[in-house]
């Protein structure tokens, strides 16, 4: 057995036991259960799950190790969003994470061991011109979008003068939230003259983060498939099972295709992150992934549910959860738009 053979199985048995870690809590029979109950409630986050999340060690996935993570590479994160997406995982995985390495080492610890959770505000690809001002330590303006916010005990927010720590309880603070399809909420929070504390430290990692929501929307797709598959497969019509109609077989075949995609997408750009691929490949390539992960969603989970006939149309049908959750990361970690913007202005300095 060559030397590239043992790494390559060490590898593949890696990523097994990523997915395995993932079923424990994010079950493979598809109960959702837990995200029903968690829909449209105040606090927005399952604090035990979210204990266990940071117990798994999720959060430090891609940390290096010096700074208290695993170090593991993007293939092993996106197997482990991917199954995590199969579950409709509702905590904010990919938030944390971006924020873990940018943090001072006292809140990144706390935010590993899961005391504390700290979220990103207004960090991203299409940061408002309008930031909040940070002068003599405190911060006026307001950040809007804040994925789950509402639910953090800390943020971290990109003002004028790069990003500053910003704690729940800081005077000169509101927080406001806005329900949003899946069940969860955007928090909008406003500053006024409220303490906070510069962190110096750049972004870095945002990439990582889409490519993290395109590999969480192929889970989704993958989820909504095997169910609909399933109630095709014992649904009858005219004396007959409704999934032998060739018709529908057809569908069926084309939806596992765009699924298929963009999975193979997803794989290409997290082994150019790996492989240190030049920045330009790593960027058209992760933008591709989020475009075509996010309208491939779109596309499996609006099909799923017209082939669920009528019930797949009432709430109580789980299929129309994935529709939801799609909806919502639909421009997620970038927008449609800024990547397909992004991929174009690459292309033409490619040829250039």
């Amino acid at each position: 057995m060559t030397d590239h053979t043992a790494m390559a199985e060490e590898r593949e048995e890696r990523l097994r036991l990523i997915r395995d870690s993932a079923a424990s809590l994010v079950p493979r029979g598809g109960d959702l259960g837990r995200v029903r109950r968690l829909r449209f409630q105040s606090a927005g986050v399952d604090r035990d799950a979210w204990g266990e999340v940071c117990a798994m060690g999720w959060p430090g996935l891609r940390l290096a190790e010096e700074l208290g993570g695993s170090g593991l590479g993007m293939a092993e994160y996106t197997a482990l969003l991917e199954e995590l997406g199969r579950g409709l995982l509702p905590e904010p995985l990919i938030e944390a994470s971006l924020v873990a390495p940018l943090l001072p080492a006292d809140e990144r610890d706390a935010l590993l061991a899961g005391e504390r959770l700290i979220l990103p505000a207004g960090i991203g690809y299409e940061a408002g011109a309008a930031l909040p001002v940070l002068r003599d330590g405190q911060l006026r303006g307001e950040i809007a979008h804040v994925a789950l916010g509402a639910a953090a005990d800390a943020w971290l927010v990109a003002c004028n003068t790069g990003l500053a720590l910003v704690q729940r309880n800081a005077e000169g603070l509101s927080v406001h939230q806005e329900p949003t399809q899946d069940g969860g909420h955007l928090a909008r929070l406003r500053f006024d003259g409220t303490p906070a504390k510069l962190v110096e430290a750049t972004p870095a990692a945002l990439d990582e983060s889409a490519l993290a929501c395109a590999a969480y929307l192929v889970g989704l797709m993958d989820a909504t498939f095997e169910q609909t598959r399933d109630y095709l497969g014992v649904r009858r019509q005219f004396g007959r099972e409704i999934g032998s109609f060739q018709s529908l077989q057809h569908r069926m075949v084309d939806l596992k295709l765009q699924i298929e995609l963009a999975r193979a997408i997803v794989g290409e750009a997290a082994a150019a992150l790996d492989d240190g691929a030049p920045t330009a490949q790593v960027q058209r390539l992760v933008s591709t992934a989020k475009v075509r992960a996010a309208e491939a969603a779109m596309l499996v989970t609006r099909q799923a549910i017209q082939l669920h006939g009528g019930i797949g149309y009432t709430d109580e049908a789980d299929i129309g959860l994935f529709l939801r959750r799609a909806m919502v990361l639909l421009n997620s970690q970038g927008s449609l738009a800024f990547h397909r913007a992004r991929y174009i202005a690459l292309l033409h300095a490619e040829v250039a």
